[in-house]
């Protein structure tokens, strides 16, 4: 793992090139259902042996999310983080889910849901909340399924889905030199410079899965038209959350 010092560096250096993604060739445009331009993202597939990027297998733990603007499926990883699995499949099981709507969308980088009623977060643990479980082993890549963190660095029921642009489009040759600087695998920058994603969020919160089915729909959700505090205008609806096994076709 990275060393601490040259990963703070990292993120603050990070966050000054932001704004330095542009829409590549990746795009094509269409019509959404409200007329509305929506852009079809051609997401290459990503060959690396890097957790998040093996295809389910028999056996293996995954959320299906069923939308209003469609249905999509991500692969967990219960063993890299615990408590983010049991918080998120306790209320899963509980129905906390069903029935809230997408609260924050930014093209090209999240769609944000699992705020209550009262706009806050919950726990299985009366709303105590849990520290981020940061690994090695999982990272911000465009389709990860992240717990978000608040203030104080601990997790509870809101989650989001990284949407950002595949390739150089979202990675810049800057990103990508300073995860070099900071220590990370050869097969982690290989993976992000491909996938897409947001290596500045690393260690900052929890990775809990990743979509392999369905990226488009997340696609059209994080292109959905929003008001000034990045709110979907139109609500986007989480009809049903289910933790099933994944059966082999």
């Amino acid at each position: 793992m990275m060393h601490k010092k040259r990963w703070a560096a990292f993120v603050l250096a990070a966050a000054l090139v932001l704004t330095g993604c542009s829409a590549g060739s990746f795009l094509h445009f269409g019509k959404g259902s409200g007329g509305s331009t929506v852009q079809k993202i051609d997401r290459p597939a990503v060959e690396s042996a890097e957790l998040q990027f093996a295809h389910p297998a028999a056996g293996d733990t995954i959320a299906v999310f069923d939308t209003s603007a469609g249905v999509f499926k991500a692969v967990l990883f219960p063993d890299k983080a615990p408590q983010a699995y049991d918080n998120f499949a306790g209320l899963v099981q509980a129905g906390y889910y069903n029935g809230l709507t997408v609260t924050r969308v930014e093209q090209d980088f999240v769609m944000e849901a699992g705020q209550g009623a009262d706009g806050k977060g919950t726990t299985i643990w009366n709303g105590s909340r849990y520290p981020a479980e940061a690994t090695d082993k999982l990272h911000h890549y465009s389709g990860a399924l992240c717990m978000a963190a608040d203030s104080s660095g601990k997790c509870a029921s809101v989650f989001y889905i990284m949407s950002t642009l595949p390739g150089g489009d979202s990675v810049t040759q800057e990103l990508t030199d300073q995860m070099n600087s900071a220590g990370y695998r050869a097969e982690v920058v290989s993976a992000y410079q491909t996938a897409g994603g947001a290596p500045y969020l690393d260690y900052t919160d929890t990775v809990l899965g990743q979509v392999y089915e369905g990226m488009d729909v997340v696609d059209t959700i994080a292109q959905a038209a929003v008001d000034e505090n990045q709110k979907p205008t139109e609500p986007i609806t989480i009809n049903s959350v289910s933790i099933e096994t994944y059966q082999a076709q």
